[in-house]
This record gives structure tokens, sequence and C-alpha cells, in this order.
């Protein structure tokens, strides 16, 4: 990873401030997830109950107030109460259309140094950190402005995000990767893991333990996904037990439950970006007020939208 924006280890003493005060908490409900929905918790998910199909079960997706943002996106917030850590998780969507916003990456490995949103100029409505990294640089494969920076990996449960020459944006999935470069229809592209779903499916891999993913690791979490209709969907969690000063704690979903989030806003495809203190994310109101949710790292590889001018 790139370099360090706040002491690691002041992350760390606030993340054992944090457990303490939720210690009583630990043996809330550990296999459900429940909604705020103003009037009470509203159980949506059990883990006794995992679906693996999410085809025509946007259970969540009802329960978000929609705010319009700068133009091409809207965004909201949900209460969450999950198990153990993750008692009290607020989860931030945003909804972005492509065809009204320009997607692009920020390759600040190619000019050593690192980005963050903060990087992020007026100019741009959406900001977040892209895929997953390995020291200094992206893993896997990275495409921008139609050049070929870095060639893909090929692994089980590494999927791509690719915004093609119109704007539209696909998640491709692991076996369809190099398919997908020998085509060079990439404008832009990179690589991230796990996928969490593949046309609505839950992957096996996230089913049952043993299949090389962690099923139990509680993280503050990122994911983007995709609606039907070709817009795109970002999800962020922060840890909100203590307040917005510890949201940048690295606590929160497992990895099934991120799955589950995103089935349940009515995502096909979705795929875990990186999360933990590296998770940000930046958008612009639609008074172009800058709404941000930090993390506590830059990181080398950025995703950025913005509004595509009207013409007249």
């Amino acid at each position: 990873m790139s370099s360090v924006l706040r002491g690691p280890m002041a992350v760390v003493a606030a993340a054992g401030i944090a457990i303490s005060a939720i210690g009583a908490a630990i043996s809330r409900s550990p296999e459900s997830l429940g909604v705020w929905t103003g009037q009470g918790w509203e159980t949506w998910w059990r883990r006794e109950a995992f679906p693996r199909n999410w085809n025509g079960r946007a259970t969540l997706a009802h329960h978000v107030t929609w705010r319009q943002g700068a133009r091409g996106l809207d965004w909201g917030e949900l209460e969450l109460r999950g198990g153990s850590e993750a008692w009290r998780t607020r989860l931030i969507v945003v909804r972005v259309d492509p065809g009204v916003m320009d997607l692009s990456l920020e390759a600040a490995f190619t000019r050593s140094r690192g980005w963050t949103i903060a990087d992020a100029d007026s100019t741009v409505a959406l900001a977040l950190d892209a895929g997953q990294f390995r020291h200094s640089l992206p893993w896997g494969w990275v495409v921008s402005k139609g050049e070929e920076l870095l060639q893909p990996e090929y692994a089980p449960f590494a999927g791509a995000v690719v915004v093609d020459s119109s704007g539209a944006l696909r998640i491709v999935a692991p076996y369809d990767v190099a398919a997908e470069r020998e085509r060079g229809a990439a404008r832009e592209a990179f690589q991230s893991y796990p996928m969490l779903l593949q046309g609505g499916i839950v992957p096996t891999e996230l089913m049952e333990p043993g299949n090389g993913v962690d099923l139990e690791h509680r993280d503050a979490r990122l994911a983007l996904g995709t609606l039907g209709d070709g817009k795109l969907i970002i999800a962020l969690t922060r840890f909100d037990a203590l307040g917005a000063s510890l949201g940048r704690v690295p606590l929160g979903l497992t990895t099934p439950e991120m799955a589950a989030i995103m089935g349940g806003l009515g995502c096909g495809d979705a795929l875990l970006l990186d999360g933990g203190i590296s998770s940000q994310l930046m958008l612009r109101t639609a008074s172009q007020a800058r709404r941000s949710w930090a993390g506590t790292r830059s990181v080398p590889l950025g995703l950025i939208g913005r509004s595509k001018l009207v013409r007249p």
C-alpha cells in the first residue's frame, strides 16, 4: 500500500475502544441483518435462510430514500443492525447512471504516488477507491483511457469492472476476463475480488467455508454492482455505534453479508472492492456540496465520475 494518511496505531486504538464499547452486544443476533424503518427494526436477512438466488428479491432497496445528487447520481443512507461488531452499521448507497456520468480511473501509481478522495477536484462528482491493492500497485488488470497499464491476474474469484467506449459499465466474471481483454473494447478496466453476485446468484464459494474465501472476517466494506437498467450501485459501510467520529474504524460486515446487501439492493452482478481503512467515497449533492467518507490511507487507483455536459 502507499502512504498512510493517519497513523495506523490510532486506528487500532480507536478500534480497541469501539470493541470495548460494544462488548455487551457481541452475542446479539449474529446470524441476521436488520434495517431501521423509522418505526422499528425489520430483519430482512437470516443466515440460516441465506438465499443463493437474489433475482426478484430486492428486499432492501425499497427502504432507501433516494436524495438527488449531481447530475447522473442519487444517494441514500440506511441504518443496519447485524451481529458482533456490526450491531450498528451505516450503509451509504450511491446509484449512478453511466449514460449521464463519465467514469474514468485515476492511475496514481503511474505517477509513483497515492490517491485519496481529497485529490478529486471541483469537476468530480463521484470518487472512490477502485480494486484491490498489492503494496504500491493495483492488483491485476488496469486499463486507463484505452491503454493497458497492467496485465490481468487470473484467479477463481477475481472479476473485472469494464467501461467501454460508449461509457457503459459491466462487471465481467472471472472466467471471462481473458476473452474481454482479447476483445480490446475496454476504455477503462480494473480487477477486484471476490465476486459477490453473478447474474443475481451468490457464488458457491460464499455459501460454504473452505473454498478460499474467509466467510467470518468482519471489516468496513465497499462494493460495486450493476442493475438491470444499466445503472450501477456503490455501497459503503461505516461502523455506526459511536457516531461519525469513529466511522473509519474497520469493523463491520462479513463477505456473505455484503453479498446479501448487494442482492438486497437489486444488483445482478457485484464485486467487492478494497475495504478496511482503504475504503473511501465522495459524492456531490444536487447543490454541488461535497459529502465525503474518508479512508485512512492513500491508494494507487481511484474511480471517478464527472457529470456529462447537457447538450442544447
